[in-house]
């Protein structure tokens, strides 16, 4: 594809911006290790940002509090949000564009009108229903008026985090305004559902580049979610991991197991049921994630996770060891002498699961490594 006279493609605004060839290529090793691709795709994916023209996006804001957003402008490198963010989303986005009021929405129109078919639109927070939709209002008309207007003409649809993609707390019970996530409301378009509170920024990069290098969705899982993201359990990449298997718990968060960085699953963890790549990816230019901070997953990346039971309530049964085994069966198992061999094998082959998680991010930065040695 070549790009539009009026639109650069990525590449180009790259390079507008200040940023080398090498920045560039570093980039995209940066974001095909985040996806998991092979070695090999990173070639597919720079050609694709070379002759792309930028992807016109709509972003929409309705019951939400803008974590996506200030999620995504965070992400580890620069040119997530200088490029991706900056230079993309900047069609119609009310937090960031510099246009407000009637020119805001004038931009809106006019990226409709002139692609029609062939835009993206991103959505941030769920949509009320309730009472003819009056509980969300934008440029005085309702949410759900102006998200079916969008959607008409999409190419296909982004749901940015928990709120858009199930709900999250807005359509906790009693749900007064009937909160509704938006695969729930638009049934005509293909949806990927982004969930988290907030998700990962480069999460979120890998979506948009995805979609840019192959032009098509990337393959969901049976909830519509990135497979590449949400394959796996927070519990399946958690360095707490074999402590689980071995029965060493945090009993209370003041405790001297807590001090030693047991498993969390007894003051509420729910790593066990929630898909996400938290424990891999990490935030904060991949530092820590809540686990790692001492806090117990809250499973935010699950449908109706606000009425999954108290946050600080252990689960009832913990997949693993069986479907209805429990983290004391495990603790007593490991505690005796067959169980002892069990729970080393266990130990050992999580912390081989925790080696080759760690190997995509490694071989993304081999790539960058190389290129720098190179020029």
């Amino acid at each position: 594809m070549r790009a539009s006279p009026t639109r650069d493609t990525y590449y180009e605004s790259i390079t507008k911006n200040g940023y080398s060839r090498r920045d560039f290529m570093k980039f995209v090793a940066f974001m095909a290790a985040y996806m998991g691709l092979e070695h090999s795709a990173v070639g597919r994916i720079a050609k694709a940002l070379e002759t792309t023209p930028r992807l016109p996006i709509i972003w929409e804001h309705y019951q939400e509090c803008t974590c996506c957003s200030e999620s995504f402008i965070r992400a580890d490198h620069p040119i997530v949000a200088d490029i991706l963010l900056d230079k993309v989303s900047l069609d119609y986005t009310l937090t960031l564009m510099a246009a407000s009021g009637h020119q805001a929405e004038a931009a809106k129109k006019a990226t409709m009108e002139k692609y029609k078919g062939g835009y993206i639109l991103c959505v941030e927070g769920s949509v009320p229903t309730g009472d003819n939709g009056i509980y969300c209002c934008v440029a005085g008309r309702t949410a759900i008026d102006q998200l079916r207007e969008a959607a008409a003409g999409a190419k296909a649809i982004i749901a940015w985090g928990s709120c858009a993609s199930n709900g999250c707390v807005q359509s906790a019970k009693p749900n007064p305004t009937e909160a509704t996530p938006i695969h729930k409301i638009i049934k005509d378009k293909p949806i990927i559902r982004v969930p988290g509170c907030p998700p990962i920024g480069e999460v979120m990069a890998g979506v948009v580049v995805h979609v840019v290098a192959f032009g098509k969705l990337p393959e969901l899982d049976s909830q519509g979610r990135p497979k590449a993201f949400y394959a796996k359990r927070v519990h399946d990449s958690c360095y707490r991991r074999p402590y689980f298997d071995a029965g060493l718990f945090v009993e209370s968060f003041d405790d001297a197991n807590a001090k030693k960085g047991y498993c969390l699953y007894k003051v509420g963890c729910r790593g066990p049921v929630t898909y996400n790549s938290c424990g891999s990816i990490r935030w904060n230019n991949g530092v820590s994630y809540p686990i790692q901070s001492g806090h117990g997953c809250i499973g935010c990346s699950e449908s109706n996770f606000w009425d999954n039971g108290p946050f600080y309530n252990r689960l009832t049964n913990v997949p693993g060891f069986g479907i209805e085994e429990t983290a004391d069966k495990v603790g007593m198992i490991a505690a005796g002498v067959v169980g002892a061999g069990i729970a080393v094998h266990a130990v050992a082959a999580n912390i081989r699961k925790r080696k080759e998680l760690n190997l995509r991010i490694e071989a993304g930065r081999e790539v960058e490594k190389k290129i720098d040695n190179n020029e």
